[in-house]
């Protein structure tokens, strides 16, 4: 198959994964409120004229022809509001209208529907449950994916496989980029292990990871240690004592230790001469977690610094600077990461495969933290609208007062109307860049 092909079916396989997460976002919302009890008018996948549409129950469920959103319509949406003063600048009376044509809209919605189906006649916690059950299912389908990628495929790092056995041990602080004529051969070189060998247990007990096996033999300098290898389809013992000598310490996760004036630790431990080998290594599930939490907090990150960002793909868009490769994306430049990936000739197919993975399940981490933004039209703009409500109905009861009803949260239309808008322009900034200068993962 061709690059170009290969480029195509990995936009392709983007396309029909974002759909999926998209039509998966929309279930989330769609099943609560069908549970309890809210009128679903539609459920769509994609924007623009209806390809294809059927009616179960009640429900249109259909596809649009650009697959690049969905949405759930449900019955009242906002409650009746109250009858707005005409304002007296264009400006004002265009936002009345935005306002008008929200409540009007919502009030079709309830046609030939009672008030105990419609969305605001439910209590705060199930509206917070219904809009948040679109972020939850890209939450569930992220760890879904990377359960995929890390237990079922595995990450890369080190294997239990030697890559190189060292000729001599030199200390972390020795200059020399080559072994001294005089050296004496490292522990490992001097009880014949080889690369390519698989270690399987140290003194018996069963090796699952390099970083298992460095620790063993860090710790016991001076110590006699058999070592099972795999050898040529065999088990072989191999009988290695390591040396003492000095080495940068690092802490568990593998990050360096630092001293009181920001100098690199150097400890005393046992060393063997021995380098592993770099490939998939097959993590346990519960791996998936601190790797989900790491994720959300740097896609969080990134949103608090959105505005920054966009200026530094502005000025890569429309000038000489450079693009910053952990910066924002347009579908367009996630699409093209995904092609560029399917097309590349440094990786096989499973290696391709696990990375599209990976670029899907760093897809719905992105929008399960950016449909959360308190902000409409997004999820969290509800969320934000159905805590508030709870919060002033609340202090109504703790203040003898008579309950102020639901929150119209129709009035924030005009403030939606300039999310929409800032919305469309990053959108439109960002495809720009995409395709003026994208983002190159591989070179």
């Amino acid at each position: 198959m061709t690059t170009f092909w290969l480029y195509a079916l990995g936009v392709v396989a983007f396309l029909i994964g974002l759909a999926v997460s998209v039509g998966l976002h929309e279930f989330g919302h769609l099943i609560p409120a069908k549970l309890f009890g809210v009128r679903v008018r539609q459920y769509m996948i994609g924007f623009g004229p209806t390809i294809f549409s059927r009616k179960i129950g009640g429900t249109e469920y259909g596809l649009k022809a650009v697959p690049l959103g969905g949405f759930v319509s449900m019955s009242g949406m906002f409650p009746p509001g109250k009858t707005l003063r005409t304002p007296r600048t264009s400006v004002g009376r265009f936002f009345q209208k935005l306002i008008t044509d929200a409540r009007e809209a919502s009030d079709e919605s309830m046609r030939g529907t009672g008030a105990s189906h419609a969305f605001y006649h439910l209590p705060v916690y199930k509206r917070i449950i219904i809009m948040v059950g679109g972020p939850v299912m890209n939450l569930v389908l992220a760890f879904i994916l990377l359960s995929i990628v890390v237990s079922g495929f595995g990450v890369a790092g080190a294997t239990t496989t030697v890559a190189s056995v060292a000729q001599c041990i030199l200390p972390a602080t020795s200059t020399e980029s080559e072994c001294p004529a005089d050296a004496p051969l490292s522990p490992a070189a001097q009880a014949g292990l080889r690369p390519g060998d698989i270690v399987v247990s140290i003194n018996g007990t069963k090796i699952d990871s390099w970083s298992q096996a460095t620790s063993i033999t860090r710790a016991s300098a001076g110590i006699p240690l058999d070592y099972v290898v795999l050898r040529d389809g065999a088990e072989k013992v191999v009988r290695i004592t390591p040396v003492v000598t000095t080495r940068f310490d690092v802490n568990p996760d593998g990050a360096p230790v630092l001293e009181a004036d920001g100098s690199q630790k150097i400890v005393d431990v046992g060393i063997a001469g021995i380098s592993p080998a770099t490939g998939l290594v097959r993590e346990p599930i519960t791996a998936v977690f601190p790797m989900m939490g790491t994720a959300i907090v740097q896609t969080g990150q990134l949103i608090v610094n959105l505005p920054q960002k966009l200026v530094g793909v502005s000025e890569a868009a429309f000038g000489t600077a450079p693009r910053d490769i952990n910066g924002p994306l347009s579908v367009v430049g996630v699409g093209r990461v995904a092609g560029e990936i399917a097309a590349t000739d440094v990786a096989g197919p499973q290696e391709k495969f696990v990375a599209l993975l990976s670029v899907l399940a760093s897809l719905n981490i992105a929008l399960f933290a950016f449909n959360l933004i308190p902000l409409l039209p997004l999820d969290g703009g509800h969320i934000a609208g159905a805590v508030w409500e709870s919060l002033r109905r609340m202090w109504a009861k703790m203040t003898h007062r008579a309950d102020p009803g639901p929150v119209d949260v129709s009035r924030l239309m005009p403030l939606t109307f300039i999310v929409v808008v800032m919305m469309l322009a990053m959108s439109a900034l960002l495809i720009y860049a995409d395709l003026v200068k994208p983002i190159t993962l591989l070179g």
